[in-house]
């Protein structure tokens, strides 16, 4: 990338941060229910719950997350910890009878709380962290892909837990597997820090549909498929615009369609007034409309 492009993206973009720095904009995000916990191991097994529920339509999606996580009570981890297996199946089979969200079912979820267990347990108290870290023969992202055929191994073969066990050697972009990781690895607001031995920079972005637009409007990425390919393209395109944080970014990103801020509709007002209308190709479409003399 041109340095001159460098330079007109880390201005825009840092505007477009600025512009997310907001209460809004968490509301409307899984991250917020995680941030109600204000323990640190609350905080990562709300995060493990959440991150594969986050797709589907905001409200909805919330209301369901909020569902799952009112039965372990104001402590997560510690209910988790302490509770026997069968306990927490009994318990959530009763306080959560008819739950469901799109491709995840209750059984799907007693699951994957369980999961957690048995891995924090393994690793004599001390959570998840250490099984995302590579080993010094491997990358950040087949340390991933041992975790994810491990828990294929372990977990049933339901549509629910597989949907959330996608592997980024497979080519999957792993939306909710980068978006977990983001939450708990940078330090920058609105994510939570915990994890300090995990680089920042090493972070992959959590790609949706909003952020692949975005991406190609504003010449992050070239391709048509949201893959894993267009992710790790447009990660290396934030790479060189900050290369010690390049997930700073993300959240503004998304949120700019999360919210039903980027239209995508040059012909409509809110366009001319975005922080990236001056490197976006619909917003070119947009300058030319109001000053057609404009070259």
């Amino acid at each position: 990338m041109e340095p001159n492009r460098i330079k007109a993206l880390r201005a825009s973009l840092g505007d477009l941060v600025v512009k997310y720095h907001e209460p809004r904009a968490l509301e409307a995000d899984p991250l917020s229910l995680v941030r109600s916990f204000d323990d640190p191991w609350d905080r990562e097994v709300a995060a493990w719950i959440a991150a594969p529920l986050a797709y589907g339509r905001v409200a909805p999606m919330l209301r369901a997350i909020q569902r799952v996580l009112a039965p372990l009570g104001p402590s997560p981890s510690d209910w988790l910890r302490n509770t026997p297996a069968a306990e927490v199946r009994k318990t959530l089979k009763a306080a959560l009878p008819n739950w469901a969200w799109r491709f995840h079912t209750r059984p799907d979820m007693v699951e994957w709380m369980l999961a957690w267990k048995r891995l924090d347990a393994e690793s004599g108290g001390q959570g998840m962290a250490i099984y995302f870290l590579p080993t010094t023969d491997q990358s950040a992202e087949e340390a991933l892909s041992v975790l994810v055929q491990r828990l294929r191994r372990e977990l049933p073969g339901s549509y629910g837990i597989r949907f959330s066990l996608p592997d980024p050697m497979e080519g999957s972009a792993c939306k909710r597997w980068r978006m977990f990781l983001r939450w708990l690895v940078r330090d920058g607001w609105p994510d939570l820090g915990q994890w300090r031995s995990y680089r920042k920079k090493a972070l992959v972005i959590p790609l949706d549909t909003h952020v692949a637009r975005t991406a190609r409007l504003i010449g992050l990425s070239s391709r048509a498929t949201p893959d894993g390919r267009m992710a790790m393209e447009i990660t290396e395109a934030l790479r060189s615009i900050d290369p010690s944080d390049p997930l700073r970014f993300d959240f503004a990103l998304s949120h700019l369609g999360i919210l039903g801020d980027c239209p995508g509709d040059p012909s409509l007002p809110r366009c001319g007034s975005c922080a990236l209308v001056s490197l976006c190709s619909a917003g070119v479409i947009k300058r030319k409309t109001l000053s057609p003399a404009l070259p």
